[in-house]
């Protein structure tokens, strides 16, 4: 198959023209002048469509098609014209002429093989209307709007490169499973106010029981349940005998530690029978290297697919649909879709999506994971009721149709969910691309390390929300993986205003995906934190009745077989500091060390010092005379290769 487009290894996308050969010569033309055809005769007419999904899409198309054209013909012209030169022996000037030549040569070389990305976030952070600890709303959950926020950086291996199969997320040697456990246990009992995981999770029970009309009873032996997990990388299918394809696998889905602790609590913890649990994602399978892992330890729960593999349970289409509640008028090419039985009739669902940025929604949590829930092999149609279809403008306004309210409120999905948990362990801007290090506190050029769970499935969006709106404020596409910044989409958060409140509703829509003739009631409070500092929501500031965050953070924990450590006792100097501190530490030897000032958000602003200090007490200078008035963050990173450690300071400049 003849390959004329280029395209961006990490989105697919399509950016330029592959130099042509062959009989791909004719469809280089072909497609090149197409391209630049439909360009200009939308683009002069009315300058503002540049901005449009379908001319980015062109764009670069066209204009690799002119300069490898312009280039070309430019090449043979001084050519000829040295030729030309040189027969008059004018040996200087045709000696310029050829280089030349050479130039526009190589230049069309160059840029065939080059790679064109279109920067596709906003030029500016977002805002809320409703500004900061301005709850809307009614607050779910046995402790109202609670949700509780686990980071361990012991979790994850801080050198893991996901650059293949053999050092990729998922493996036991870069993400500790009992540690994983462990906040699985702090989360569940935190989010219940309980003693042990058995009380917690009765009390669960009896919590969603109560809530849906079935009285104040806990589990009942015989009822099943559906752990919905993303599997998006597996979207096409698992190849489930054979390895995975090189380019997948790294980009990740929802950790295996965190579906194996949620299995072990549901096991061994709540009492639940093996056979009673449904593992998957209808849309995608579930790798080998997945599936071997859970299914050593528990045989009998069912790994789900959509397709007839040994040892998965296989799926079964029914009659269970969600109705769209735009019917038809923003999604046009679909009303509703049916769901398999499996999951439409199990009596609990669990959704535990990954932390991601997202190209059409701005972010994927719980809501979009059940993108992934109906009985198709896709849910393109479904794109018009995000924030960006697939080829129309940005729908970045408040008070539109957004469809992740219909799949919070479907009574086989939001509505049937018992326990929300965002895997965070791992997290990126990019839904299709390899995890990123969170630059912010607490992260600190770490892994996200962290796990989120909740039962207001508005509150745990909102939280998840504000934390990748605290990351990901400035595009950069040199990184390797590329940060972008589509969480910081204005409206990205329409559909949890919709999902909290129907006075934000459009005007046209009544959203009922149940068909039962009454508007859905509000499903949960949303809110944002104060700032990006202190991180705290109404409850905890006792100003409101909106979201608590609970911070469970732990600190690395210091292994001195792999890990540098600092005395930083006398730490910075003076703190607050008009414009001139000294960071001072001690050091049990000689290492290599840099010194970095950061902003809250985790921008580089200036390196302080790089080189190596000896062992014992040494000091930095901190130069702020440049910048303003604020807190920033001192970042101290030790050591290279296999061993390191990284530390931060506050540091505010009056």
């Amino acid at each position: 198959m003849i390959s004329i487009f280029k395209r961006c290894p990490e989105t697919g996308r399509i950016v330029g023209l592959n130099r042509p050969k062959g009989l791909g010569i004719i469809l280089f033309f072909f497609v090149g002048m197409a391209s630049l055809i439909w360009f200009l005769v939308r683009v002069i007419p009315k300058p503002s469509r540049i901005n449009y999904p379908c001319m980015k899409a062109t764009m670069p198309v066209a204009f690799s098609f002119v300069i490898y054209i312009l280039s070309v013909t430019g090449s043979l012209l001084f050519f000829r014209k040295a030729i030309t030169v040189f027969r008059k022996r004018q040996f200087f000037i045709g000696t310029v002429v050829v280089c030349l030549a050479i130039f526009l040569g190589i230049s069309a070389l160059v840029h065939s093989r080059s790679e064109i990305k279109a920067v596709s976030g906003p030029t500016e952070k977002f805002t809320d209307p409703l500004g900061p600890n301005v709850p809307i709303g009614e607050p779910k959950g046995i402790l109202p709007g609670r949700v509780v926020w686990i980071w361990n950086p012991n979790a994850t291996y801080e050198n893991c490169t996901n650059s293949s199969h053999s050092d990729a997320y998922w493996l036991e040697s870069n993400c500790d499973q009992n540690v994983v456990d462990s906040m699985f246990s702090e989360g569940i009992l935190s989010l219940t106010g309980k003693g042990t995981e058995a009380e917690a999770w009765d009390t669960l029970f009896h919590y969603f029981n109560v809530n849906h009309g079935k009285g104040d009873i806990g589990y009942v032996d015989g009822e099943t349940i559906f752990i919905k997990i993303n599997a998006v990388t597996a979207w096409s299918g698992a190849a489930p005998d054979g390895e995975m394809p090189s380019n997948l696998g790294i980009e990740f889905d929802t950790s295996p530690q965190t579906i194996l602790s949620l299995l072990r609590q549901l096991i061994n913890d709540a009492g639940v029978p093996e056979e009673n649990i449904f593992v998957g994602d209808p849309l995608c399978d579930i790798w080998n290297t997945l599936y071997d892992k859970f299914y050593a330890e528990f045989p009998n729960v069912k790994y789900v697919s959509k397709r007839n593999i040994p040892g998965r349970t296989l799926l079964h289409a029914g009659s269970s649909a969600i109705h769209y509640s735009d019917h038809g008028t923003v999604m046009t090419e679909i009303t509703s879709h049916s769901f398999y039985n499996e999951m439409a009739n199990a009596d609990y669902m669990i959704n535990i999506p990954s932390l991601k940025g997202h190209r059409w929604a701005g972010i994927t949590l719980c809501a979009k994971n059940h993108f992934g829930s109906n009985t198709t092999d896709h849910s393109w149609e479904l794109h018009k009721g995000l924030m960006k279809p697939d080829n129309d403008p940005l729908r970045d306004e408040y008070n539109l149709y957004r469809v992740q309210v219909d799949l919070m409120a479907c009574q086989y999905l939001g509505g049937n969910t018992m326990l929300y948990i965002v895997d965070g362990l791992w997290s990126t801007s990019y839904e299709h691309q390899k995890p990123q290090k969170f630059r912010t506190a607490p992260f600190n050029n770490d892994w996200c390390s962290s796990v989120f769970f909740s039962l207001d499935p508005v509150a745990i969006e909102s939280v998840c929300l504000d934390i990748m709106q605290k990351e990901f404020t400035i595009e950069d596409i040199t990184t390797n993986p590329p940060r972008y910044t589509y969480v910081q989409w204005y409206g990205i958060d329409d559909y949890l205003h919709q999902a909290a409140s129907s006075e934000w509703w459009p005007d046209d829509i009544i959203y009922d995906p149940d068909q039962t003739g009454l508007p859905i009631p509000s499903l949960g409070v949303h809110e944002h934190w104060n700032n990006v500092d202190d991180m705290e929501y109404s409850r905890n500031l006792g100003t409101g009745d909106g979201i608590e965050l609970v911070k469970i953070f732990h600190e690395t924990t210091v292994n001195d077989i792999n890990t540098y450590t600092i005395d930083l006792k006398a730490g910075i100097y003076p703190n607050p500091s008009v414009g001139y501190a000294t960071l001072s530490f001690e050091l049990p030897e000689a290492i290599y060390i840099s010194v970095e000032i950061l902003s809250l958000e985790g921008r580089l602003l200036k390196q302080a010092f790089v080189g190596e200090c000896s062992a014992g007490f040494n000091q930095v200078a901190l130069e702020m005379d440049d910048m303003t008035r604020g807190t920033y963050l001192c970042l101290i990173k030790l050591g290279e290769g296999g061993r390191s450690g990284i530390y931060t300071q506050k540091l505010i400049r009056e």
